[in-house]
């Protein structure tokens, strides 16, 4: 406890503001993932009436279409997709809690931080008691099981509809390494990687 203490007591100003963005970035973030889970168990269905109208309507327009089987196999994945987030579907108004009870975190924090960089004669002491409340009141509760995708829909809503610019002063957000999901990353390469394997293997093939 003794180390603690003097480890904090001489914790700075700049110090103690960049451990303020760090946190929001996380409550921030996890606030978002659990609108995003909720955002997809709530609205896939439409979303997938909507898509299954507009494929209907194109195979019946086209009924000779090329693609007519690629895109039956693409409605049984979707249909799947509904199956899989229907399984969420009782843990829908507990993801909805959790992101307001994140949200309001993250904004007393975004409070304390304009606070304590207002602050010119800043002593980590004056601030300790309510910074490690907050951080309590975060550890408290998780949802650790979020819905498949809610990563990308959360990066998305954290970055371009949350009010984030007190957290990227401090951590000063890139595009690609910051914004973009790393499993995107991964998945928009796989499929590269796919799509150029068929254009070769479909080049050699009229080739022969």
């Amino acid at each position: 406890m003794g180390y603690n203490y003097l480890k904090f007591e001489k914790l700075t100003k700049d110090d103690f503001l960049r451990n303020l963005a760090t946190n929001g970035f996380n409550i921030g973030f996890g606030a978002k993932k659990n609108f995003a889970s909720y955002d997809i168990i709530n609205k896939l269905p439409s979303w997938v009436g909507f898509i299954s109208l507009g494929v209907g309507v194109i195979q019946m327009a086209y009924e000779h279409m090329r693609f007519n089987k690629e895109l039956s196999i693409l409605m049984i994945i979707v249909g799947i997709a509904i199956l899989y987030a229907d399984s969420f579907k009782s843990k829908l108004e507990e993801y909805e809690i959790e992101g307001i009870r994140l949200t309001k975190i993250f904004n007393r924090l975004r409070d304390m931080y304009y606070i304590v960089k207002a602050d010119s004669n800043f002593l980590y002491n004056n601030y300790e008691n309510d910074y490690q409340a907050l951080l309590n009141e975060y550890y408290i509760h998780t949802i650790s099981k979020q819905v498949f995708m809610s990563q990308w829909h959360a990066h998305f809503k954290f970055f371009y509809e949350m009010q984030i610019d007190w957290v990227d002063e401090q951590l000063k957000f890139k595009f690609f390494k910051d914004k973009f999901p790393n499993s995107l990353k991964a998945f928009f390469l796989i499929l590269a990687v796919i799509f150029l394997t068929i254009y070769i293997s479909n080049g050699l093939c009229s080739n022969i």
